[in-house]
């Protein structure tokens, strides 16, 4: 069954609250990749699951046609990190996680970072790097260069996921979270071995982690209690990992409690590149240095159990205000 007669046989089940299997949800989404539908088709097909929890095959299946569809670069090893946010927590702090990326390269871990322009904040992991002079580009020769020589390099979506070209203007109208934020940090081209990943709510936290032990990957799943989708050092924070989960405080990170003001990103894109300079050239708050310490820390921990959680956020810590993280990520500025 294809075109209209298949979105609508679709459309039914889902309405009639019925689910859909692993593999109906990736036939589904590789049609739409394929343009086989219309815009509003497509609209509601996505807002659907904003009305009912998505379940584990659903996301599977959605992940399932983006990676049969997306560019590979050949990087010779998955032997590196991504660290990625859903987004879709309306909380606007600045960009944390890519930050840590950059911090956790710095402190000499491989960084794959996946990301791509903001849908539902005014600065997404792609705007800031934009603003800051980073040239995103699919050369495989430029990206193995990046990638050996300064142990960083950032895949930005567009290039890599082309057939999602076609739901851009949708997500742009709709300017809500979708399935689409769910997917962005399980979609990474690459498959990196490690991932530390942040959730916009407790329930997808437990999607992640079946999904992603399900994948045989090394994992760090975290949502602060109080709705960010990273450490935020606010309140307390879910942590679950191949090893099970955990909740956490900023004081059992040898850290204090922040206010939302303190970690916000600003109102504009060059707000949010204003404050990534001045971490990493050392001129951070204490709230900025030490949530953006958390968070790479944390993903550091991921990739070596073996360390301690305090120790790992030590090296993060003196990859910042060594300012080893700042000249190692001017290298691939130019």
């Amino acid at each position: 069954m294809k075109g209209r007669n298949k979105m609508n046989a679709v459309l039914n089940k889902l309405y009639a609250h019925e689910k859909l299997s692993r593999s109906e949800a990736k036939d589904i989404l590789l049609q739409i990749t394929e343009e086989a539908f219309n815009n509003i088709e497509v609209a509601s097909f996505v807002t659907v699951f904003n009305m009912r929890p998505i379940t584990v095959e659903e996301l599977t299946g959605f992940r399932d046609a983006l990676l049969e569809k997306c560019l590979i670069p050949d990087l010779r090893t998955n032997e590196c990190i991504d660290i990625v946010g859903t987004g879709g927590d309306g909380k606007d702090t600045f960009n944390i996680s890519t930050l840590s990326a950059v911090v956790i390269a710095g402190a000499g871990y491989k960084v794959l970072k996946h990301g791509n322009y903001s849908v539902s904040s005014h600065c997404g992991s792609s705007n800031v790097l934009e603003k800051l002079g980073y040239n995103f580009t699919d050369n495989n020769s430029e990206l193995q260069r990046q990638f050996s020589e300064n142990n960083l390099c950032f895949l930005h979506a567009p290039k890599f996921h082309p057939a999602m070209k076609c739901l851009a203007p949708i997500r742009k109208a709709l300017k809500v979270k979708t399935f689409f934020n769910m997917l962005g940090p399980l979609v990474n081209p690459c498959q990196p071995k490690y991932n530390f990943l942040g959730v916009f709510n407790k329930p997808l936290s437990r999607l992640y982690e079946c999904i992603l032990k399900g994948d045989g990957k090394s994992f760090s799943v975290v949502y602060a209690m109080d709705g960010y989708d990273e450490i935020s050092l606010t309140g307390d924070f879910l942590l679950r990992t191949n090893k099970g989960q955990e909740v956490l405080t900023p004081s059992d990170l040898k850290m204090k409690i922040y206010q939302p003001s303190e970690i916000s990103g600003g109102k504009t894109v060059q707000d949010s590149a204003d404050i990534f300079v001045k971490v990493l050239s050392g001129a951070g708050s204490d709230a900025q240095n030490d949530v953006v310490a958390a968070n790479a820390g944390l993903a550091i921990h991921t990739m070596h159990p073996d360390k301690s959680k305090l120790d790992c956020i030590d090296e993060a810590m003196r990859s910042i205000l060594s300012k080893n993280a700042l000249n190692n990520f001017k290298k691939i500025l130019n």
